[in-house]
């Protein structure tokens, strides 16, 4: 039994109440004898004046991040967006332990129970629990007090991902037309999915969706936000009170349901539990199609400008009689604005794993040919991102890799670098055959982005494994794409790995692979050694006598191509290919070089012999030849 319920029993009994100060921690010498009913009074808002006290401290704690100032705050605040919900401030923020970029929002009060700190503590309170992808995704919190002279001034900040409120973005973007209103969809689209989240699956009520109250990510997914006025709905209790009883005035009035702007809280009880949020979202239609913030709610009758398609569906939204507006989930089944290609397209791509393998192959062939009609923006910064993942990941089909690279051609050197080439180099390990012919089918298109280092250390080990692939098509691929990666080759990988696989490719049982590769062999000796092919084209004709076992496929290669293999080619084509290397008069006048210098080994030998010497397979060798570095140069 409290000490208030004592006196209301006992009210004409005015006898001392004697408070031990050790058994009651908030007694204070002028209150431990209560002689007449305001002394009672007193000692009530005493205890209640402590209980707020030690409650801020607590939510203090909650809201609290790890830090007790802005110096703590692991993040830099930057430069200030121009609009922001309520009496919140947006600004734009990088994270101090690698630089990348969130968001910061922040609000500011004189007290500490000033009633736009308190809502603001329930909303990042809210913003830390509720967690859903069209909803803002909070990172970190904190409350900085701070004493200016006699002024206390209390600060709470929220860090989230990196957003910009919609008004700004929509300027940014600048769509028209059809593909204004395809991009309105997809986004209404998810803050309808959002507002459903709340209210049929959390029983919670935002009580304020409007344009403020919707933020854009960086690519371009609209994510609800302003938790401020965020409350339970428990229709069933009359004595229930919550956020949105306590900070309804937050709400501006033209934002007001029409129960809710009566403060008919009987009748919001007995409404569905997406009532007030229902009616939000036609604010937010309004304002989006309208292009103007909302000043009255008169204003919502004018439907001048709402898609005909959505026009039922906005009407019953924001229907007088909060039991029969539209529930946020039905909007999102039934409207006919919903389904048009962005929509239908980004969907297909979310729930790709959910997809069989046919209807995977079909999206994907009709998507490039698709992505030409929708906002390029959104292509770049939405649909290529989810593509690139789902190749990454193993869950989109072959044929996505050419939509890949289609959209990539629209981006810069630099963003292409960043976004899209990580992908491509990571596809290379896969085991998937036609991944790996999508990517050297279509080489030419990024190859030039690949840097040497690249090419040399992760990109060739898995091409190279083409050249003796079963599948004549994919050899000829492999082959073929040399005349992109060689270039970018070490020596060392050039002389020691693709040589030899050329080698081999020369005697391949497909003629035209036969060709290719006197072809390849003559557009990329410029990249070789000088000293490397002079060493060819001597050791060729020194391996006739003295054969040490050591890489002799290698060294032979070059000769065999312009001479023993590819002019006694049984192929036409391949004997015209090795043709025109010795037409040519420099090759010629080297050829005769080294032919001299052959005779001259041979020369020696023949008189070693008959002075009885012995000469071991290391005691002729082209290093003992002066000038031979300098026979191509």
């Amino acid at each position: 039994m409290t000490l208030k319920s004592v006196v209301r029993e006992s009210p004409k009994e005015t006898r001392p109440i004697s408070i031990n100060s050790s058994n009651f921690p908030f007694s204070s010498p002028a209150l431990t004898d209560l002689t007449s009913p305001l002394s009672v009074d007193r000692l009530c808002s005493y205890v209640k004046r402590k209980r707020n006290q030690i409650m801020f401290k607590f939510l203090k704690g909650v809201v609290g991040g790890s830090g007790t100032g802005v110096k703590d705050l692991p993040y830099n605040i930057g430069d200030p967006y121009p609009s922001a919900w309520g009496s919140w401030s947006h600004f734009h923020g990088t994270s101090k332990d690698d630089g990348s970029p969130v968001s910061i929002f922040s609000i500011s009060g004189t007290s500490a129970q000033d009633g736009h700190l308190a809502a603001a503590r329930n909303g990042v309170k809210r913003l830390r629990t509720v967690r859903h992808p069209n909803i803002l995704s909070f990172l970190h919190s904190t409350e900085v007090e701070n004493f200016d002279g006699s002024t206390n001034k209390i600060t709470i900040y929220i860090v989230t991902e990196p957003v910009m409120p919609l008004s700004e973005k929509i300027k940014e973007l600048g769509l028209e037309g059809s593909q204004r209103d395809e991009y309105y969809a997809w986004g209404l689209h998810q803050i309808a999915k959002a507002v459903s989240f709340l209210n049929n699956d959390c029983k919670l009520v935002h009580g304020n969706v409007c344009l403020a109250s919707v933020v854009v990510t960086q690519t371009l997914d609209w994510k609800l936000h302003a938790f401020d006025v965020l409350s339970e709905f428990d229709g069933n209790n009359e004595a229930a009170t919550g956020a949105m009883l306590q900070y309804a005035w937050l709400v501006g009035a033209q934002y007001k349901s029409v129960e809710l702007a009566k403060s008919d809280w009987a009748a919001i009880r007995k409404s569905p539990p997406w009532a007030i949020d229902s009616w939000g979202l036609g604010c937010l239609i309004y304002e989006l199609f309208s292009g103007m913030r909302l000043s009255k709610t008169e204003e919502l009758r004018n439907t001048a400008s709402i898609p005909k398609s959505l026009l039922p569906d906005y009407q019953r939204l924001l229907s007088s009689m909060p039991s029969r507006r539209l529930n946020s989930s039905k909007l999102i089944e039934n409207s006919e604005y919903f389904q048009n290609k962005l929509v239908d397209t980004i969907h297909f791509m979310e729930i790709l794993n959910l997809k069989d393998s046919v209807e995977k192959d079909t999206f994907f062939r009709k998507l490039p040919n698709l992505a030409e009609q929708l906002p390029r923006q959104i292509v770049l910064k939405k649909l290529l991102p989810l593509l690139a993942s789902a190749l990454e990941f193993g869950s989109a089909a072959a044929p996505a890799l050419t939509a890949l690279l289609k959209m990539s051609s629209w981006l810069s050197t630099e963003e292409f670098s960043v976004k899209v080439l990580p992908t491509i180099v990571k596809l290379y390990s896969s085991n998937d055959r036609a991944v790996r012919v999508g990517l050297l089918q279509h080489i030419d298109q990024y190859g030039e982005s690949l840097s040497a280092q690249i090419v040399d250390e992760q990109v060739y080990p898995h091409v190279a494994t083409g050249f003796s692939d079963t599948s004549a098509f994919l050899r000829e691929l492999t082959l073929k794409s040399m005349l992109v990666l060689a270039p970018k080759l070490s020596q060392r990988t050039m002389s020691g790995s693709l040589l030899k696989y050329l080698s081999k490719l020369q005697v391949d049982e497909e003629p035209a692979i036969r060709t290719n590769t006197t072809i390849l062999l003559g557009n990329i000796a410029s990249y070789l050694n000088e000293g490397v092919i002079m060493s060819k084209l001597l050791i060729f004709y020194f391996d006739i006598f003295v054969d040490n076992g050591q890489s002799l496929t290698r060294k032979r290669v070059l000769i065999n191509a312009f001479t023993v293999r590819a002019l006694r080619d049984t192929f036409s084509p391949a004997r015209g290919a090795g043709a025109p290397f010795i037409l040519n008069s420099d090759v010629r006048s080297k050829a005769f070089q080294a032919v001299d210098q052959f005779l001259q080994i041979v020369k020696q030998h023949h008189e070693k012999t008959n002075s009885g010497d012995t000469p071991g397979a290391s005691g002729i060798g082209i290093s003992s030849m002066p000038g031979n570095a300098s026979l191509l140069g």
